[in-house]
């Protein structure tokens, strides 16, 4: 249901101005026109409130953090400071973490699903820029949408580049940049990010018996 939403909510976006529905098709396009300015001021706006709120503002950040994204799901926490291209283009599911000092560069969409955990300083960028100089000078520029599916974990420093996919119970290793998509099921690494295994039945119950050693040490303080 909230990937059939998302579709809809970005097509709606793809009515408004000439240079924002190129942006968010990943054609060519100059951040320069009243409708992309508007959005930025918006984004300008809310970040501020974010990133200088008061340490124990947890109410006001997840209202303003509501109010910046297409999207954010139940249970959804990130740290100040926060980061955003627009706010508007990035649908979040449940249950997200992000530490301190992530950003999401969103001229692309960016979709991620529930029970999505960032280490500090993960950047997500969609925006892209043409190899060619004279052309690069002109200010224009492109996206590339990224999607992030459920129960992903990323260590700290991750780097996502435009227009990759990074599938379902996932762990994207710190200081990797992630250029090509990656499958379920996975541990990946590196610059550039490569699967090292596959996340396997006897990873699940190594680390289930760990979590019942915790659930019995805890029990027994009772």
């Amino acid at each position: 249901m909230m990937y059939v939403a998302v579709r809809y909510y970005f097509c709606m976006q793809q009515e408004k101005s000439f240079e924002k529905s190129r942006m968010l098709s990943g054609e060519l396009y100059i951040a320069q026109d009243q409708q992309l300015q508007h959005d930025s001021m918006r984004r300008r706006r809310i970040l501020h409130e974010i990133n200088h709120s008061a340490y124990d503002a947890f109410d006001e950040r997840d209202r303003l953090f509501h109010e910046l994204f297409a999207e954010l799901g139940e249970g959804a926490s990130i740290e100040p400071p926060f980061y955003c291209d627009y706010g508007s283009n990035i649908v979040i599911g449940k249950q997200f973490y992000a530490n301190v000092d992530c950003i999401m560069l969103d001229v692309a969409p960016i979709t991620i699903g529930d029970n999505v955990f960032f280490g500090p300083r993960v950047s997500l960028y969609t925006p892209y820029h043409p190899i060619d100089a004279p052309v690069r000078n002109e200010q224009l520029e492109g996206g590339r949408p990224i999607t992030i599916g459920s129960n992903v974990w990323f260590g700290g420093s991750v780097v996502v580049c435009p227009g990759v996919t990074i599938g379902s119970d996932v762990v994207i290793g710190a200081g990797s940049v992630v250029v090509k998509d990656i499958p379920d099921h996975s541990i990946a690494v590196g610059n550039p990010c490569k699967v090292v295994r596959p996340i396997t039945q006897e990873d699940r119950e190594y680390w289930q018996s760990k979590a019942d050693e915790y659930r019995r040490a805890k029990d027994s303080l009772k």
